[in-house]
């Protein structure tokens, strides 16, 4: 049975997981991230919020507060059309 040091440990874990490890002067990313999309914060409610910067650039652009919510009924809509297309599908043919 192997006995691995911490310092093995530590350069396994960041070999399969490609995670950040503390070091002598703080945290060394492997991977720089992007720097953040344009962001608009709205005062208005959800649907407001949604029809005013766009229901798809909201949704695929989170471009406010409220992507998650259009995400969710985007896809609402998308497996609505996919079940019905499916339904039509296997009634005429």
């Amino acid at each position: 049975m192997m006995v691995f040091s911490t310092l093995r440990a530590k350069a396994i874990l960041q070999t399969l997981f490609d995670v950040s490890m503390p070091s002598g002067d703080g945290i060394v990313e492997r991977i720089k991230k992007r720097p953040l999309p344009e962001f608009n914060d709205t005062d208005s409610g959800i649907i407001e919020g949604i029809l005013e910067d766009g229901f798809l650039n909201v949704a695929l652009n989170d471009s406010n507060q409220f992507g998650p919510h259009a995400m969710i009924i985007l896809l609402g809509i998308v497996a609505s059309v996919t079940g019905l297309v499916l339904l039509l599908g296997m009634k005429f043919f």
